[in-house]
């Protein structure tokens, strides 16, 4: 009778372990059922689950990966595993695979405990996990801690328990201990996004436009209470937007131009657009805003596509209005499903980031909708989120680690 053994192998990492292992097992009659390894600083775990011809062939096979691991300085275990293991192991495969992602400025034991701890309460068994930022420099040898990254990705398998109960641990977890956790589906729409959809102010900048507008023409206090209630849902976006635009008349359009250059990008914007542009994402601005600042930052960062409101200018001056249609935020979910279909993008391929109540509708309809560092409200509406990491972030949502692309 043939029988199954799992073959772990340990110890210092070094070119050639793989090859003087396999061909020791090659030597022999053997099937490879799974294979999998991991190095962590230098040392090596090698695991592989082996058919072999019988009992015989299972004692020549493991006294030649003895003798070449003691050569190589490694341990090796053998551990036989039974037909009806085997087999509902591989039953097991049939199940919903989905992704973990654990997002912070520094990852410590406790962030992976509570993380760890609320995934084993749902039922979900974590089959292997991965960094995804760079290598973490030791306490005060990095200059900016405020700009570090640390990312770990989790592939877990099975269905949570309760999915809205999980949901709601995770936003504890992370208002608790100052970290963001994304739950994805782990399938090929999640490994194939082609668009991706950015509300403008306070998220691709750090500034709402119309406010600064506001300032330039005296009325900052009056249209930044409008814009505040309008974000956190308490207004309607239409009524809100008509009413701040109308404080605005009769300020000079000269001064756009310097508010324009004023603009100061959010954390990771740039290095997000060089990336998803090397990628071949396309990208695209839907915002509330205006079309003078969106053109402004499409020529910065290379956005495709750019939809917001054009202020009305007569005789050198704002007048209060503008011109066609608002987009209000059932107007950036039209955009979206528009773009999605003129680039021939399921909407599962879509990303759209936001921050505001008025992006809601377009992070609904979105395979992936990110709030990022958004108002409460939008935060716990938004399916995934993050709060504490730069739009750059975004990426690590995406599989994608700092290792592997250089954009300089």
């Amino acid at each position: 009778m043939r029988e199954i053994l799992l073959v772990s192998i340990a110890g210092p990492d070094r070119p050639g372990i793989s090859a003087v292992l396999t061909a020791a097992l090659a030597a022999h009659d053997v099937n490879i059922l799974d294979v999998s390894q991991a190095v962590i600083h230098d040392q090596l775990t090698l695991g592989l689950v082996i058919e072999t011809g019988g009992e015989d062939d299972s004692a020549r096979l493991m006294r030649a990966v003895l003798f070449e691991a003691h050569a190589l300085g490694l341990h090796a275990r053998f551990t036989p595993i039974s037909g009806d293991s085997y087999h509902h192991w591989v039953s097991g495969q049939g199940k919903s695979r989905h992704i973990v992602t654990l997002l912070a400025r520094k990852i410590t034991a406790e962030h992976l405990a509570e993380l760890t701890r609320l995934i084993a309460d749902q039922g979900l068994n974590i089959d292997g996990l991965q960094r995804l930022s760079g290598r973490v420099a030791l306490e005060g040898e990095t200059a900016s801690p405020a700009q570090a990254k640390a990312c770990v990705e989790f592939s877990v398998r099975g269905e949570p328990r309760d999915r809205d109960a999980m949901r709601a641990e995770f936003l504890r977890l992370a208002g608790e201990l100052g970290v963001d956790i994304a739950f994805q589906k782990d399938n090929a729409f999640r490994r194939n996004r082609r668009l991706v959809c950015f509300d403008m102010d306070s998220t691709l900048i750090e500034h709402e436009v119309i406010d600064e507008l506001a300032k330039a023409a005296g009325v900052g206090e009056q249209v930044a209470e409008i814009t505040e209630r309008a974000m956190q849902g308490e207004l309607d976006f239409i009524q809100s937007f008509e009413a701040r635009v109308a404080l605005l008349k009769g300020l000079d359009a000269s001064v756009l131009e310097g508010i324009a250059q004023s603009l100061k990008l959010t954390e990771g914007a740039e290095h997000l657009m060089r990336t998803l542009k090397a990628l071949g994402y396309k990208t695209a601005i839907l915002s509330g805003g205006f079309t003078y600042f969106g053109e402004h930052l499409q020529k910065k960062l290379g956005i495709d596509y750019v939809h917001a409101n054009a202020l009305e200018i007569e005789d050198g001056k704002v007048t209060g209005r503008v011109v066609g249609r608002v987009v209000d935020g059932k107007r950036k979910a039209e955009l979206l499903r528009e773009i999605a279909a003129s680039e021939g993008v399921n909407l599962e391929q879509v990303i759209a980031v936001g921050d505001g109540a008025n992006d809601l509708p377009m992070l609904s309809i979105a395979g992936l909708g990110i709030a990022f560092r958004a108002k409460p409200l939008v935060r716990a509406s938004a399916r995934q989120a993050i709060s504490t990491l730069g739009l750059d972030g975004i990426l690590y949502l995406l599989g994608v680690r700092d290792r592997d692309i250089e954009l300089g």
